[in-house]
């Protein structure tokens, strides 16, 4: 098969350049039914957004350019099966869960994953096991987990069906992904893993192992994070003996719509072209110029940028020199038009494109930007110290998924929630992973990081009643 086609966009092309007459959906008929308003920037991208007619297949019966895209897909990633999303990493993250675990299966779960594994983990009424991550004290954020957390964890939780990862984390940090696969499939146990921020590890060093490549049974990309495809754009990729696949294909359509965007499609077909036919000689390139911007960024007053083993060079960790909060850091930021992915109470985070001329381009005005960015910070934002590490721990739910949808509920003081059992998740986002989660006790610990991202203007999601100083738990009988 040949990666330097791109089989489902090329079929598009050629439906377009028939001027077909629209007698059905979308109602914007290729763009010539839409507000003139938005038109310029809409046109041309809605001239290929068609649905399911011939020529042009079904994303969820393939026999044609999609069927075709897929399998080159899955070829450049070395996967049994790949699949096009088009609701995202979180409806992959669903189906693979819902395919692997049934109700009540004991499941090992990374604690610092995203809100959509917890969402799949209540849908199939499955038992997590929440294995607490390393702390990375460099950047002050959660890490990953290693194969010895995992082996005693199996001490006291023998037979689990399955393990989710996060890998890498939010930051890049990605580690002993070949060491846990290697362990779990001695056990029997499925790894599944939310890659949300590695499709582009498939191009291989300085980037850390692509999970598809190390064994993973099931594995879920943000395409559109790293790599050149439109926003919900995601890969799924299938390699295992111990999940049915017919049931990851079943959970597919489940949760994938019914009318997929034929543009997002075709940008995950442009993406997998692009990855493919990346070469050596770019990504030094890229490698150069990364290396040239992060040693520009530490020559500025006032600001540093973090460095650790098993980061992805693409993610670029910024912190204030001076106690410059993360959040106020981004605000500055952004006054001179510097957007960043992310913000937390330390750090800023850019993810930089894999275009070494895009990243060239920018290189003066991302300079620029940060040195009036700092400047202009008013020296009064200041912080000494934040609370947001954490002591290490293993733990379950208190309580099950069935038990939250009969228990009732009440409004506390969130300085007196400690020991009360959560009734709803708490999640800054970004990133998206859960500081308190529904059916778990709260500790004093956990108050305390929450006091410090409240303090700090965090935006969450979750938390009804934060701007009350409340939180919701269960009432105990």
């Amino acid at each position: 098969m040949n990666q330097y086609s791109f089989p489902l966009f090329q079929a598009l092309l050629e439906h377009h350049r028939k001027d077909p007459v629209s007698f059905h959906v979308p109602g914007h008929k290729y763009g010539r039914v839409f507000p003139e308003e938005g038109m310029d920037f809409y046109q041309s991208i809605l001239r290929i957004d068609a649905t399911e007619l011939s020529g042009l297949d079904d994303l969820h019966a393939p026999e044609g350019p999609i069927e075709e895209a897929q399998k080159l897909l899955s070829l450049l990633y070395g996967s049994r099966e790949s699949y096009f999303l088009v609701n995202g990493t979180t409806s992959g993250n669903m189906a693979m869960i819902l395919a692997a675990c049934c109700d009540g299966d004991l499941v090992l779960v990374q604690r610092n994953c995203h809100k959509s594994i917890l969402h799949a983990l209540r849908i199939a009424n499955a038992r997590p096991i929440f294995i607490s991550p390393e702390f990375n004290d460099i950047f002050n954020v959660a890490a990953g987990i290693t194969a010895e957390n995992i082996e005693e964890v199996l001490k006291i939780h023998p037979n689990p069906k399955a393990l989710i990862l996060t890998y890498p984390n939010y930051y890049g940090e990605g580690k002993d992904i070949d060491r846990i696969i290697e362990l779990c499939h001695r056990h029997g146990i499925a790894v599944l893993v939310d890659q949300a921020h590695g499709a582009h590890f498939v191009l291989g060093e300085p980037f850390p192992k692509c999970a598809v490549a190390a064994g993973a049974d099931v594995v879920v990309q943000s395409a559109h994070k790293t790599l050149p495809a439109m926003t919900m754009g995601s890969y799924l990729h299938f390699k295992s003996d111990i999940i049915d696949k017919s049931r990851l294909r079943f959970y597919l359509q489940m949760f994938q719509s019914s009318s997929p965007s034929y543009p997002i499609m075709a940008s995950l077909d442009l993406a997998r072209h692009y990855a493919a036919s990346y070469s050596s000689e770019e990504l030094e390139r890229l490698v150069s110029v990364l290396n040239s911007l992060k040693s520009d960024i530490n020559n500025i007053d006032g600001v540093r940028v973090l460095e650790h083993d098993h980061i992805d060079p693409l993610k670029i960790t910024i912190r204030s020199t001076r106690g410059v909060p993360g959040y106020i850091l981004q605000e500055g930021l952004e006054k001179q038009r510097i957007f960043a992915e992310l913000a937390d109470p330390y750090n800023v985070l850019f993810v930089a494109p894999l275009s070494s001329d895009t990243l060239t381009r920018q290189y003066e005005k991302v300079l620029k930007g940060i040195r009036k960015g700092i400047k202009d910070i008013r020296k009064e934002h200041k912080i000494s110290s934040i609370h947001t590490s954490w002591i290490s721990e293993t733990a379950g739910l208190e309580i099950s998924f069935k038990q939250m949808e009969v228990l009732e509920r009440k409004e506390l003081l969130i300085e007196e929630s400690a020991g009360m059992i959560a009734a709803e998740s708490i999640i800054p986002y970004p990133p998206g992973i859960p500081l308190f989660l529904q059916g778990e006790r709260i500790t004093e610990e956990r108050i305390s990081i929450l006091k410090s991202y409240q303090a700090l203007g965090a935006r969450f999601h979750g938390g009804e009643c934060l701007s009350e100083n409340k939180i919701k738990v269960f009432k105990e009988t």
